[in-house]
């Protein structure tokens, strides 16, 4: 048996897909040894999988070299329409609170994106990417994670200081062997899913989404452009449905024509998918963190596998990173499991409700929702009832632990679809361009990822500040008052920040408190509260 020693502070991710890869080069970016551990032999891009990404996600990606191109080669789309039979019900459009340099969303193939993150990876000499390494235990005690592996070369033992599973699919005997169970349900309808190429105009850049459509009669599709005059086609089919005969009998080929009609048309890739909708009943057990669908898993509609997956690699990320270097207690991981348990059942609530509104579980629903989308057509109350997918968006932190809660700002619960709420703790700040001390011009988010960032009011004083901050963690912290970086007055409009405010934002670029700049007392307990400390 091979054991591989690997140096203190090192963190073992399990499974080199795009959360894991994320992971591991956000690890990095906070000076963290990384180990990425893969079954496979070598990455296999078949398939489009997992396409669409939110803009809150490609600015995650931003801070790890690989947002603006994938951006920039992805399809952009601004909006999602749905439509009953051949009527329009509504398109809906996203806001945004700041002005970021992304588009609300991008298609753009799951093969790219982990292509352009293993680029990344290569040239990141903290990242060790180990394949052929199977995970068949993980172990740990008051030390450290050991992980046992089958290689090609033999029985390989990993140690580590602490692990992110991101395994999907294949986490099950790790979750197994940690004690945590993954309740939920399935779904008895398929889906058929085909990236076809074909050049067909007015669809490149909206999503489109269609109820009891004349080619899929009684059930749903959905449309999503592609790059390289690709779509993707998912189709709702029976529980019987049975693709290979449907190939071998010129039935696909029929069922494609039925959408595009005469169109020359070649098919990319093809599958088919029954739906789950699970959550691990921990997300954090000790030294083991678990992420994306290795600890939850969502039916499509909506996009919040990736995404949802992506913002737990950011969580775990700078929570492992301050636990490591001693900038904050274990306890900090503990709001791990709370801040991203939270945004998986929600995950969960809200896409099971569109997939019980698509595949209504029995006739006295069937019958209301043909009455729903029947009045949808003329009737916009009955169109807010419409469940066609609502669409990826950032989960808010304003029940965490490590969120100080502000009677002037409080929370107002969920918005409209395609918003985001007001500025306020909890929420992600909106991003902005800022101009920093040194003259170079940057955005709000990419100063606060890079530890704390306090941004102070008119009337604050800062040399007050830095001392209460200096007092109150060790972790890298910048503090800026925020007429000298609002170069346009752009972070003044989306803050309406008030004159004694001190804005405290965390390394994720959620804001943590907004605090009354004179009470020392409470800027230092919001601090430490966000560091995990109670006391």
């Amino acid at each position: 048996m091979t054991i591989k020693k690997t140096p203190a502070g090192t963190v073992a991710v399990l499974g080199n897909g795009p959360v894991g890869q994320t992971t591991a080069l956000l690890l990095a970016r906070w000076g963290i040894r990384a180990i990425l551990l893969d079954a496979r032999a070598e990455r296999d891009p078949v398939g489009s999988k997992a396409i669409c990404q939110q803009r809150d996600v490609l600015d995650v990606w931003d801070a790890v070299g690989v947002g603006r191109q994938l951006a920039e080669e992805g399809v952009t789309w601004e909006c999602a329409r749905t439509f009953h039979r051949g009527a329009e019900l509504f398109a809906q459009t996203f806001v945004d609170r700041g002005r970021s340099a992304f588009p609300p969303f991008v298609n753009i193939s799951q093969a790219r994106t982990e292509q352009l993150l293993d680029e990344q990876i290569e040239a990141t000499p903290l990242v060790d990417v180990r394949w052929g390494h199977c995970v068949s235990a993980v172990e740990q005690d008051g030390d450290g994670v050991t992980i046992a592996c089958e290689t090609p070369d033999g029985p390989a033992v990993v140690r580590a200081d602490y692990s992110v599973v991101a395994l999907g699919s294949r986490a099950g005997r790790i979750r197994e062997q940690l004690g945590v169970t993954f309740e939920g349900r399935s779904f008895d309808d398929k889906f058929l899913i085909c990236d076809i190429r074909a050049d067909i105009p007015g669809w490149a850049n909206e999503r489109r989404f269609y109820f009891d459509p004349d080619w899929n009669p009684g059930r749903q599709v959905l449309i999503h452009p592609c790059p390289d005059s690709t779509f993707r086609i998912d189709w709702q089919v029976p529980g019987e449905y049975d693709l290979d005969e449907e190939v071998a009998s010129g039935a696909l080929d029929t069922r494609i024509r039925r959408i595009i009609g005469d169109t020359e048309y070649s098919i990319v890739w093809k599958s088919v998918y029954r739906f789950h909708s699970r959550v691990a009943s921990r997300m954090r057990v000790g030294r083991v963190l678990l992420a994306g669908d290795a600890a939850h898993i969502v039916s499509p509609f909506g996009a919040r596998g990736l995404n949802s997956g992506v913002a737990d690699a950011e969580n775990a990320a700078w929570k492992l990173a301050f636990v490591i270097h001693g900038w904050a207690d274990e306890e900090l991981l503990e709001s791990y499991h709370g801040e991203r348990h939270a945004a998986a059942l929600e995950n969960i609530a809200i896409t099971t409700a569109t997939m019980d509104f698509l595949v209504p579980q029995d006739e006295s629903r069937s019958r209301n929702r043909r009455t729903i989308l029947e009045a949808a057509v003329g009737d916009v109350r009955a169109r807010a009832l419409v469940d066609s997918g609502r669409l990826a968006e950032p989960f808010w932190y304003v029940d965490s632990t490590l969120t100080t809660t502000d009677p002037l700002r409080p929370f107002a619960g969920r918005p409209a679809r395609g918003c985001v709420p007001d500025a306020g703790p909890g929420i992600l700040i909106p991003d902005v361009p800022v101009q920093m001390p040194d003259r170079s011009a940057v955005r709000v988010r990419e100063v606060a990822r890079s530890g704390f960032l306090l941004l102070c009011g008119s009337a604050v004083d800062v040399t007050a500040v830095r001392e209460v901050a200096a007092d109150a963690t060790t972790a890298p912290t910048r503090i800026h008052d925020i007429e000298s970086v609002d170069g346009d007055g752009a972070l003044t409009l989306a803050l309406s920040p008030g004159p004694k405010e001190v804005w405290l934002i965390r390394p994720d670029a959620y804001v943590a408190a907004v605090v009354d700049g004179p009470d020392a007392a409470g800027l230092r307990a919001a601090i430490r509260r966000v560091t995990g400390c109670t006391a």
